[in-house]
């Protein structure tokens, strides 16, 4: 399955260093070679970077992994294709724009025979299982909120609704921010880390690279890191907990809340329920 990176920070960070680290699982040290897309955001609007070549091949990744582009949100993918052909269109992050704001979307996982009818007002350029949610998602918080922007506690709210009756239809794991936070849930894998004053020196699994981070930083720094799989091997993440949805905001985690998905839990009833999809083949 496709893998996530994100970063919520209490001021404009580079995220360099992780992603060196997670573009190496783009054809190196795994294979999700089926593109791969970044995103950051200057205060409410996107920036994107798309291709559907691997991390490791593209020249947009190179270009990414050398030139420190500093964010407070940052959501990042790399692609192992199961619904939608390897196409441009059909790599992450999604943007789209929602109450005078950009809205970034990256999904992991797989959904089956999930197509619930869309207002028109968000609609899919690709073909993906992912897209389509993170129109539905969109199109629900403008049925609930219509043009009055909500706080981001009533988002986290809906959200809290509708992940798990998304996650009946298979794996959903994802990060969705509007530059003021970054939201992120997991049914399957999702790990985070807190980094912040006194920083002390980070290793990274998939390269031979490590970094100081006391020398880099100031005492008002502080940055949350998400990713699919932990990035260092000298640092404690948490994984996330199956249901479980987050809320980041000025680099921590402000809000948190573990989801029921019904669907997982007549499965560990009975096995024989279970549906095997490619998220658990890989």
């Amino acid at each position: 399955m496709c893998q996530l990176l994100a970063m919520n920070c209490a001021t404009p960070t580079d995220i360099t260093f992780s992603f060196r680290g997670f573009s190496q699982r783009a054809g190196i040290t795994s294979d999700h070679c089926d593109g791969f897309g970044i995103a950051f955001f200057e205060d409410k609007a996107g920036r994107v970077f798309i291709d559907n070549q691997s991390a490791v091949k593209s020249p947009i990744a190179e270009l990414i992994r050398n030139y420190p582009i500093k964010s407070k949100n940052v959501i990042a993918h790399i692609r192992k294709a199961t619904q939608g052909k390897v196409r441009l269109e059909n790599s992450h992050p999604f943007m789209r724009e929602l109450w005078g704001r950009h809205w970034i979307f990256a999904h992991n996982g797989d959904l089956h025979d999930f197509n619930p009818p869309l207002t028109g007002r968000f609609t899919p350029v690709g073909n993906t299982d992912s897209e389509h949610a993170f129109c539905y998602l969109l199109d629900q918080l403008v049925e609930r909120f219509g043009y009055i922007p909500p706080s981001l506690e009533e988002v986290f709210s809906v959200l809290q609704e509708l992940s798990p009756q998304i996650a009946e239809y298979g794996t959903f794991n994802f990060c969705l921010s509007n530059g003021q936070a970054l939201f992120s849930y997991a049914v399957t894998k999702l790990n985070w880390i807190v980094r912040r004053h006194p920083f002390q020196c980070a290793r990274l699994i998939d390269l031979d690279m490590e970094v100081d981070f006391s020398e880099l930083n100031s005492p008002e720094d502080c940055v949350s890191v998400i990713a699919t799989e932990p990035l260092t091997d000298n640092e404690q993440w948490t994984p996330f907990k199956s249901g479980e949805l987050v809320l980041f905001k000025h680099g921590v985690p402000v809000k948190t809340v573990t989801t029921h998905i019904e669907r997982l839990e007549r499965e560990a009833k009975d096995p024989s329920l279970k549906r095997v999809t490619l998220a658990d083949i890989y």
